[in-house]
């Protein structure tokens, strides 16, 4: 693009960009920015908005030995939109999918392959569910070791410029989430999510 823009002598102050994306994102931009100054000096930078946040990709297989590095996403060392914490957290499972937003390269745009990718994935947690700790898995998909105070927690995600009245709440939800998740297995919750896609997904699996 920025090929095209200088072979017809125009100029670019800024570059929007809407996106679903990771960390990793950011010292590309930041790269990108250096190059482009090279011949627009006025150029002010890339103006990016991350749908849902500024995700990480897993760099291993994860505590659970299965995810995939550099492909699916998940919280730690991101900044998740709180909206999106607060939504993701309203249920049991979504924390613990394989890829926290299916937006990455992991997902199939054919619905019956990511069904099955998403099966495939819970049918592995649940034959590893004894192996696995599981609050090492929560400690890794929420971002953050556990207990957790409100000033290290505020610290963790980044939210030091929202509104303490929004972020108090947002704690106290999210440590609420995790004093429940005592009540329930790994197993238990792989269960529940195959159940879940085998009644309500059967059409797509046959």
């Amino acid at each position: 693009m920025t090929d095209f823009y200088r072979e017809h002598g125009a100029k670019l102050r800024n570059i929007i960009i809407f996106t679903i994306g990771g960390t990793k994102g950011i010292d590309i931009l930041e790269n990108l920015t250096k190059e482009i100054r090279e011949f627009w000096p006025e150029f002010e930078g890339f103006i990016t908005v991350y749908y849902e946040g500024i995700f990480s990709t897993y760099q291993d297989k994860g505590v659970s030995g299965i995810n995939l590095p550099d492909v699916d996403f998940y919280w730690k060392g991101g900044i998740i939109a709180p909206e999106f914490r607060r939504e993701t957290l309203s249920m049991c499972s979504p924390l613990f999918e394989k890829c926290i937003i299916y937006d990455g390269g992991a997902r199939r745009y054919e619905i019956h392959e990511h069904v099955e990718e998403v099966l495939e994935f819970w049918e592995g947690i649940r034959e590893r569910a004894d192996q696995i700790d599981f609050t090492e898995l929560l400690e890794e998909k929420i971002g953050y070791p556990l207990p957790v105070s409100y000033e290290d927690w505020i610290h963790y995600n980044h939210y030091e410029k929202i509104r303490p009245a929004d972020t108090k709440w947002l704690y106290r939800q999210e440590q609420g989430y995790v004093e429940s998740m005592k009540n329930i297995t790994l197993k238990e919750l792989a269960d529940q999510r195959i159940g879940e896609f085998t009644d309500a997904l059967k059409k797509y699996i046959l």
